[in-house]
């Protein structure tokens, strides 16, 4: 056999990395299907990622702020998401690659700030499908499902279910992303209609005051825990913003990516608060604090609550779904340029990157076997909280130093408002390190090892003609004819 012929990279190599020839015809087995989703697609997918968290999750904060904590911090995560989006929404519609947040930070931060970036994003969306895999299988073996006693065979069947839906290519998972959301969004609905009726203000402070500083029966933690709640607040919204990662494949995303994500978080806050409120109303912050399933303890017995258990095992498989989506991209980003082994990057026939989505599910469903589904959501806000760093800081050095870079849309308030979701971020990185710092040591241990594998070998193996390394390499070259 005959070795491949090799092409120069007909980009410069960068500060901080080195480029390498790649084999002839490299780009065009890493490409993914473009033109397929437009705005409300883009929209389903957001909301998809995110809507388990309004199932589950959320009301462990009862326990860390009361009612009052969790109700400042989720007002709060809430701006700090709504400014991000509003960030995000300029970013991707300015430099629309698979890369996300990876691209965006590479653009303005370098190799070393865009690697870790990616990895973060990356560690997020490995770990919340494994996460809500033990949940999916809690759900089946309380619903008496398929006579199954034994979650794991629950894990290995949604892996491998929906890894197959998404080889099938784009515009066919971002469908089948849409229509499970849909359902979701109705189940909520409904159980916000039956809550309604034992809806009682009492229920909402039930929760008996501590001797913690600034303790009140509104605040029964204290203030210290309006921070704590913090982490739990994040799950009425963890994911939204892996939207961008949608853009190679959306159709104009200049326009359809701000018009989808926007439209997200708008659905998204609305439906945090009112679940926070009625759920909490109906049940008692007691009893929902402890809930495995607080839409259903939020009801009395009857017909409905049994509507509401299906569909609360709905709203978890459209998360699931939607992050596997999330975390193929993010690898299929990062490998493409070299950051991580180019093979994860290749595309079937049907332009959905193989390796990408087959390589983390193996990961995230042996992570399943440990049963820490707890643990695993606190290690994935952690990974979030300090993307969510980086990207902020990425819109504000790109506004700063690349005022004349085309954006199609513009953030209102420009970095007044992406820096306001840069503070609230930190403060979040913080709060995980309150609620659970074995969970936060755990993942800052395994982004520890990737920045090693960077620095040690793929920051000298970069792909030059990937187009996150064109985009700042003309950056660079703009900046040498200043």
């Amino acid at each position: 056999m005959t070795a491949e012929p090799q092409i120069p990279p007909p980009t410069p190599v960068l500060p901080g990395s080195r480029s390498e020839p790649v084999p002839e015809g490299y780009l065009e087995r890493r490409q993914l299907r473009t033109g397929t989703a437009g705005w409300v697609l883009l929209a389903g997918l957001g909301v998809a990622a995110v809507i388990s968290g309004d199932y589950a999750g959320w009301n462990f904060g009862l326990a860390e702020g009361g009612f009052g904590g969790l109700l400042i911090a989720t007002v709060l995560m809430g701006v700090m998401y709504t400014a991000m989006v509003f960030g995000l929404a300029e970013l991707g519609a300015a430099l629309p690659t698979a890369g996300g947040g990876y691209t965006f930070a590479r653009r303005a931060l370098g190799p070393w700030g865009g690697y870790a970036a990616g990895i973060a994003v990356l560690i997020e969306y490995a770990i919340a499908p494994a996460a809500i895999a033990t949940f999916i299988g809690g759900y089946v073996e309380s619903l008496g499902l398929f006579g199954i006693t034994d979650g794991w065979w629950v894990h290995l069947a949604v892996y491998a279910l929906f890894i197959g839906i998404h080889l099938m290519g784009v515009g066919e998972a971002l469908k089948v992303m849409l229509g499970i959301a849909a359902v979701a969004v109705v189940g909520l609905v409904l159980f916000l209609l039956g809550a309604i009726p034992d809806f009682d203000a009492g229920n909402l402070t039930d929760i008996a005051p501590t001797d913690a500083a600034g303790a009140s029966e509104f605040l029964p933690y204290g203030v210290l825990g309006i921070w704590a709640a913090f982490p739990f607040a994040i799950w009425f919204f963890l994911a939204v913003e892996c939207v961008p990662l949608a853009a190679e494949e959306a159709r104009d995303p200049a326009r359809s990516m701000p018009r989808g994500i926007v439209a997200a978080m708008g659905v998204l806050a609305a439906l945090a608060v009112l679940m926070l409120v009625f759920t909490t109303g109906a049940g008692g912050a007691q009893v929902i604090s402890e809930s495995a399933n607080p839409p259903v303890d939020g009801l009395d017995e009857g017909g409905l609550r049994t509507v509401v258990n299906y569909m609360g095992l709905v709203g978890l498989v459209a998360s699931f779904f939607s992050i596997v989506y999330a975390y193929s991209r993010q690898t299929f980003a990062l490998s493409r340029a070299g950051y991580l082994p180019r093979a994860l990057s290749v595309t079937n026939a049907r332009k959905a990157p193989v390796l990408a989505l087959v390589v983390p599910g193996v990961i995230g469903f042996l992570l399943t076997l440990t049963g820490e589904g707890a643990v695993l959501l606190n290690m994935a806000v952690f990974g979030a909280t300090v993307s969510y760093v980086l990207m902020m800081v990425s819109h504000i050095v790109l506004r700063r130093r690349e005022p004349g870079l085309e954006r199609p849309y513009r953030t209102p308030g420009g970095t007044a408002t992406t820096g306001v979701a840069l503070v609230l971020a930190a403060l979040a990185v913080v709060a995980t390190f309150l609620v659970d710092p074995t969970a936060a040591l755990l993942t800052l241990a395994a982004y520890a090892l990737f920045l090693g594998y960077f620095a040690v070998y793929s920051r000298h193996h970069l792909v030059a003609s990937a187009p996150e390394e064109e985009f700042a390499a003309l950056s660079a070259a703009e900046d040498e004819l200043r």
